[in-house]
């Protein structure tokens, strides 16, 4: 079971480093990252590995939202997200 997060925001120092520690946190593994800064913005995609998490996805996304605090933050279950990109 995975899930994708996205991040957009401002760019700042940290920002990989709370959504990573929130990750740690929860046990949820990080499997792939990619980010960009494109001037002063920053975006990033992870997708992690939900398997061994040591908490509820909801919770989980709840943590992600509030140790970003001007980020806007996403989180979508695998499954969820196929089916919306399915063609």
């Amino acid at each position: 079971m995975r899930a994708v997060i996205t991040v957009i925001g401002k760019d700042m120092v940290g920002i990989l480093a709370k959504v990573s520690t929130t990750c740690a946190a929860a046990n949820a593994n990080i499997i792939e990252v990619t980010q960009y800064v494109l001037r002063e913005f920053f975006a990033m995609v992870m997708l992690v590995d939900l398997e061994k998490m040591n908490c509820e996805l909801s919770e989980f996304r709840e943590d992600l939202r509030r140790n970003a605090e001007d980020m806007t933050i996403h989180v979508m279950h695998e499954d969820i997200f196929n089916s919306m990109h399915r063609v």
